[in-house]
């Protein structure tokens, strides 16, 4: 128990005093996180050289340095797209193609297409986010609630996709063909993405729109349009980053929005936007990875997976089993590998389908990662959010308008509990 009190420390500093305050910026992030790092390696063993150097492997990681570059990248793009016009641009071409009604469920369509295509939530979000904020801007919607519905539709297609890590970790790990968890999972998820269609339709059903919209310059759509098709077609998130890059250089030269030194200056005003974000991320990873040394992990895997009874029991566990190891590590995808294991020998002890293991697996990964403030993606999203319009946004509050990963946690506890025929059968 120890192990996890960092853990605690960072949720009552960062949720419990905010909350207490009625002020969700009373307590900074960063803050909150530097204070519990600070505690987490005073209550470690080892002499001090060793502890640190544990926190920096942690901090250092390559997968949290391959989130920093992009971060860099997405936040270079995001200010240079803003400065050349490129983001207004595909705002306003955006508003002329789609009613005001079907504004919010055609970001969530988009979202979830362009993620299940491409098998990442991180790029999705890298790639639509801007639009949405600019929408947003336009339309009077409130920003953590578009931020929402792109993350949202993001998760769908992270936790469907042939090639996302969470399925190919899913399904290694429980002994199953993709495309078999992939029909299990979708009869799970499927009829909740037609809900939140229905829903974002509903919320959205009086969204006004200017009346006059600009004429677009449909040239300065190019490096959003030339992002989302390269994304799709399954390049490297870091070479779309840098085709985007590369076009909004060559367009707004050309076009004369800035010359070549006002276009350096605004990747620098992105870099410099995404400066609290990645120093978040590194403090998170060397807290987390602090946790999994002192056993954390093992504690909650050993705790868990006593007294389990019956088919309910087993799968109840491996759901919270992944659930809880993501809130300790911020990673879906470490979450099932972590845990993934454990659940396949619960799964042939207790005669549950591999397939639906795998889907629980992947699915209650993907409805804690979607919630949890810390997590990568809300956290690429909000500094999204400033690069884009300059308004800062405190993750903490998109959580509330996350719809779809909620409905996540619902469905599976439905299934866990009426065990409907259609979800568990051979």
């Amino acid at each position: 128990m120890k192990a996890l009190s960092p853990l605690f420390l960072f949720l009552v500093l960062y949720l419990g005093v905010s909350i207490v305050a009625g002020d969700f910026y009373k307590v900074p992030v960063t803050v909150a996180f530097l204070v519990s790092s600070v505690y987490a390696i005073a209550i470690s063993r080892g002499s001090i050289n060793e502890r640190v150097n544990c926190y920096s492997q942690g901090a250092g990681s390559p997968t949290v340095l391959l989130m920093v570059w992009i971060y860099i990248l997405a936040g270079a793009f995001a200010a240079s797209a803003k400065a050349m016009g490129a983001v207004d641009a595909t705002v306003n071409l955006t508003l002329q193609l789609l009613p005001p009604s079907l504004l919010l469920p055609g970001i969530f369509l988009a979202s979830c297409f362009i993620s299940l295509a491409i098998g990442t939530s991180v790029g999705t979000i890298v790639a639509l986010t801007p639009v949405a904020v600019g929408i947003a801007q336009e339309s009077g919607i409130a920003l953590p609630m578009m931020v929402a519905i792109v993350v949202g539709g993001a998760y769908f297609g992270d936790n469907l996709s042939f090639i996302s890590d969470t399925t190919i970790a899913a399904t290694q790990t429980q002994g199953c063909r993709m495309g078999d968890k992939f029909r299990v999972n979708l009869r799970l998820v499927l009829p909740l993405a037609l809900i939140m269609v229905g829903v974002y339709f509903f919320i959205g059903r009086n969204i006004s729109v200017p009346q006059e919209i600009p004429d677009v310059s449909w040239w300065k759509v190019l490096p959003y349009l030339a992002v989302i098709l390269t994304a799709v077609a399954g390049l490297n998130v870091m070479l779309v980053l840098l085709l985007g890059l590369l076009l909004t250089a060559m367009i707004g030269i050309i076009d004369g929005s800035y010359d070549f030194f006002g276009w350096m200056g605004s990747l620098g005003t992105g870099i410099n936007s995404m400066g609290e974000l990645i120093i978040m991320a590194m403090l998170a990873a060397g807290m987390l990875e602090m946790i999994r040394t002192m056993g954390g992990i093992d504690y909650l895997i050993d705790k868990l997976t006593r007294g389990i009874h019956g088919r309910r029991g087993a799968e109840m566990t491996i759901t919270s089993l992944v659930c809880l190891v993501d809130i300790c590590t911020a990673n879906n995808t470490v979450s099932i590998i972590t845990t993934g294991p454990i659940a396949r020998r619960i799964a042939t002890q207790y005669r549950l389908d591999l397939r639906r293991s795998a889907s629980l697996l992947d699915t209650a990964s993907c409805f804690t990662q979607g919630l949890i403030p810390y997590s990568a993606q809300l956290l690429a999203a909000a500094g999204l959010v400033e690069a884009t319009c300059g308004l800062p946004l405190n993750p903490i509050l998109v959580v509330p308008y996350l719809f779809y990963p909620m409905g996540l946690g619902v469905m599976i506890f439905i299934s866990i509990i009426f065990q409907p025929r259609y979800l568990i059968k051979k």
